[in-house]
């Protein structure tokens, strides 16, 4: 038989490591090319990894819950093809040792080395042309003395047996080091005694209830990460940060720190927009509409859908629109966005939105999904807000608000009556343009809204 590891690879996102969330197999279970195995979760997404190979499943590298780092193995399968025989060289495996094929070695370098056929979700398979990547040989930590202090004589030299503790997620150190645990502590279940963040969630958990009863005549209280000194109060929580709020938090401090931002709002009347979405109950939803109208707003001032490029000192303006969506999910705010948004109908956006939607919520939409949006709408009206000064998506230009719609009192004709009111507040980089071309775009997006019969009939 022949055993074939495939190792985690990169999703597309440059991201050095993932969480495994749910196995969809289990060993001795039989997969095809292209199944999919494991959900894993990175900063951005929850996806599935198909597997590159046909077989049964020989083993799962990791639990539940374990992040495994970019290269390392994700699950070996049994092919059923009986070894090569080779002869031996200098160096080579001992006799009667299994021989991977040309092409599984092959496509294991590729993949540790990062440069396989680069399809992510489906066809992991690499073509016989295509040349492999370099690998690194691991080091032998064990032959690396540790140097004396300087301040001190040398120490003995540790025993042969001890070694440093296996971590590969900087996640995982960080989460022990704010909790005051020492990593070399935990013992760690993953493979080869990887330790993985369920073991040191385990380790803290533990620390926190003493072996014995205190023998003290006062409860200790358990130390939550001691007081803070400019406040004077006691810390009663610390969580550490997940790979998708790191993502987040970096994203939206580039984009305060690099864009010069600036906002505009407008007050809207969408009583005929709300009249027309309740004449047909089955038809298009609200954003839909709001969504074709947008789509009509960057035709006419393309520089809002676009990106600035430093390094080359020039304002890029893309050919099409991936009009991005805000989405808040249980895993924190994202915006994915509808690819090609720009070649769709009302009818077909309506579609695509829900679907999108409800693939983000899942965690189910695709890396390209998620990181390709040229311009943003976010919809803060459905958590009933009226307006937000919103942060822009970076790298992209602008991003457009759209608070909830209320009756209010409002004059028409000169007489006063009650409206659907809402307020549409759009934030932009203000190198790309000016006010003119930001009130521009926000009016092409108002008017359509208070007459959406006309603007649809000529969009």
């Amino acid at each position: 038989m022949s055993i074939r590891t495939f190792d985690l690879p990169d999703l597309g996102e440059g991201l050095t490591e993932a969480e495994v969330v749910r196995w969809l197999v289990a060993v001795g279970d039989t997969v095809a090319v292209d199944a999919p195995v494991a959900e894993v979760e990175t900063a951005k997404s929850i996806v599935e990894v198909p597997s590159p190979f046909a077989g049964t499943v020989s083993e799962l590298h990791g639990e539940e819950g374990a992040v495994l780092a970019v290269g390392t193995p994700l699950i070996s399968v049994d092919d059923g093809v009986a070894a090569e025989a080779v002869a031996p060289e200098p160096g080579a495996a001992p006799e009667g040792a299994a021989v991977a094929s040309p092409e599984g070695e092959r496509y294991r370098e590729e993949e540790r080395a990062g440069t396989g056929s680069g399809n992510v979700l489906i066809g992991y398979g690499t073509p016989e042309h295509q040349a492999s990547g370099r690998r690194r040989r691991p080091r032998d930590r064990s032959a690396v003395p540790a140097a004396p202090s300087r301040a001190t004589a040398p120490e003995p030299a540790p025993a042969a047996t001890t070694r440093p503790p296996l971590v590969t997620s900087p996640l995982v150190r960080q989460m022990a080091r704010e909790a005051g645990l020492a990593i070399s502590s935990v013992t760690g279940s993953g493979p080869g005694g990887l330790i993985t963040r369920a073991d040191v969630r385990a380790a803290i958990e533990a620390a926190k209830v003493p072996a014995e009863p205190t023998p003290a005549t006062a409860p200790v209280p358990v130390d939550s990460g001691g007081t803070d000194p400019r406040t004077g109060l006691a810390e009663s929580r610390r969580v550490p940060m997940t790979g998708f709020r790191k993502a987040v938090a970096e994203s939206l401090s580039r984009s305060r720190r690099e864009i010069p931002e600036a906002t505009v709002w407008v007050d809207v009347d969408a009583t005929e927009l709300v009249r027309l979405r309740q004449s047909d109950p089955e038809g298009p939803g609200l954003l839909s509409y709001v969504a074709r109208f947008v789509l009509a707003g960057l035709r006419a001032h393309p520089e809002l859908n676009g990106l600035v490029d430093t390094e080359r000192g020039e304002l890029v303006q893309y050919d099409g629109v991936n009009l991005g969506l805000a989405v808040q999910t249980d895993r924190g705010l994202v915006a994915p966005a509808v690819l090609g948004a720009h070649r769709m109908t009302t009818t077909e956006l309506d579609a695509e939105i829900r679907r999108l939607t409800a693939a983000a919520r899942e965690g189910k939409a695709t890396p390209a999904e998620m990181t390709g949006g040229t311009f943003t709408l976010n919809n803060y009206g459905s958590l009933r807000v009226d307006g937000s000064a919103a942060i822009i998506n970076h790298p992209q230009v602008a991003i457009l608000g759209l608070g909830r719609i209320m009756d209010r009192p409002w004059i028409v004709d000169g007489e006063l009556t009650a409206r659907k009111i809402t307020q549409l507040s759009f934030a932009f980089d203000h190198r790309v343009c000016d006010g003119g071309t930001a009130a521009g775009f926000m009016r092409v997006v108002a008017d359509a809204m208070e007459n959406p019969a006309k603007a649809i009939a000529v969009l």
